[in-house]
């Protein structure tokens, strides 16, 4: 063993030791197993994609009713650009631009908001189905996909309510760090409950709400601190003016998105990692640890396309003799949420063969006096009459 490998191969041990760190590290390579780059450029160019007409939307509404409420106007356009910390109030501008508070403007910008939404939702199925990492049969079909993609557009609606009337209670409130931190908890419990609900939507039935809970929890926490970050930043190091004009703006509007999105991919990672506890994983492999063996072979089951299709996965690297625990799934049903129960035997124990035809009880049976046919030295019988 070179030293190379055997600094890693220490580190390796240390990492598998302790719970917390095992678990970080199988978050980080169940993400990897999954392609988790590419799921989040897909998810980040639909969400850039929907950005724009959800904006349009937002702020044709509002110019139809700016005479009667104003204040609630610039109420409702800080709140969202404080959803971009960034280039949020750039963003706004830039779009109020392209309003021109008419009922056309209106339906255009809603047909724009229903096919970018309609693409960001079904970017997020697809990401969910590969996190989860669903065989063929278990996917939704396309007219499941619109209804979810539904209730996703009526999700973001309702968050762009809730936030401006969490940005509105600075105003009514007196400025001060308790109040900030208060603000700042009621956001990030809302943001915990917005991913909730986007998960459900966008996760299958079958698996259980619990199960999406701890995810939920970090990615609302995470983005509210990114949020925080953003805005620290912008007011202590960064300027509004940008010698990059109109790209400066798209490119701040793509990194903020895709730093939002990969956070939601990771906490979705972390859902899956903790229901089928994907750890210890190893760094350096063989030998494969029982999470490896389990994230391979989800791998494998999930490229099932048709029911009729059979798939199974099996290894050759344990023990003779030795068969595999319940958590490594073998066939695509024990995939499928909200997977199979743990009570019934050992997936990796062979079942006793119950098609060999039971014995004739009318047959007779042989006479063990009865003297075996003569063979010849080769093994062969002899034929009659010699």
């Amino acid at each position: 063993m070179n030293p190379v490998e055997k600094v890693i191969r220490s580190v390796d041990a240390a990492q598998r030791r302790y719970t917390p760190t095992a678990f970080v590290f199988g978050v980080v390579k169940k993400f990897g197993d999954d392609n988790g780059g590419v799921l989040v450029s897909n998810l980040a160019y639909s969400a850039f994609v929907a950005m724009f007409p959800l904006l349009l939307v937002l702020v044709t509404i509002l110019g139809l009713a700016a005479s009667v409420d104003a204040s609630f106007k610039v109420d409702v356009l800080n709140a969202v650009a404080g959803q971009v910390p960034l280039i949020g109030h750039q963003l706004t501008g830039n779009v109020h631009e392209l309003k021109r508070a008419s009922v056309i403007g209106l339906v255009i910008g809603l047909v724009s908001l229903v096919w970018g939404s309609t693409g960001l939702a079904q970017a997020g199925l697809f990401t969910m189905e590969q996190v989860w990492n669903l065989p063929g049969p278990a996917r939704p079909g396309y007219v499941p996909r619109l209804g979810r993609a539904v209730l996703f557009l009526c999700l973001l609606g309702g968050g762009v309510i809730v936030t401006t009337g969490l940005a509105s209670m600075v105003t009514y409130l007196h400025d001060g760090l308790p109040v900030k931190i208060l603000i700042e908890v009621l956001t990030a419990a809302f943001d915990a409950g917005m991913y909730l609900g986007a998960f459900r939507t966008l996760t299958p039935k079958g698996v259980p709400t619990r199960n999406l809970l701890p995810g939920a929890i970090t990615g609302g926490i995470l983005y509210t601190v990114l949020q925080v970050l953003g805005t620290w930043l912008v007011h202590h190091y960064l300027h509004s003016d940008s010698v990059y004009g109109m790209f400066g703006t798209v490119l701040g509007l793509v990194a903020y998105l895709y730093i939002a999105v990969e956070v939601t991919v990771y906490s979705a990672e972390i859902n899956v990692v903790l229901a089928r506890r994907l750890w210890p994983r190893a760094i350096v492999q063989p030998p494969l640890t029982e999470a490896d063996r389990a994230s391979m072979a989800l791998q494998a089951l999930q490229n099932q396309r048709r029911p009729e299709q059979h798939v199974e996965v099996t290894f050759h690297d344990r023990e003779q003799g030795a068969s595999g625990p319940a958590t490594t799934p073998r066939t695509p049903d024990q995939i499928t949420p909200p997977g199979p129960d743990m009570d019934k035997p050992d997936p990796g124990k062979p079942e006793p063969d119950t098609d060999q035809p039971e014995p004739d009880a009318d047959q007779p049976e042989p006479d063990a006096d009865q003297p075996e046919p003569a063979k010849s030295s080769a093994g062969d019988q002899l034929p009659p009459g010699i």
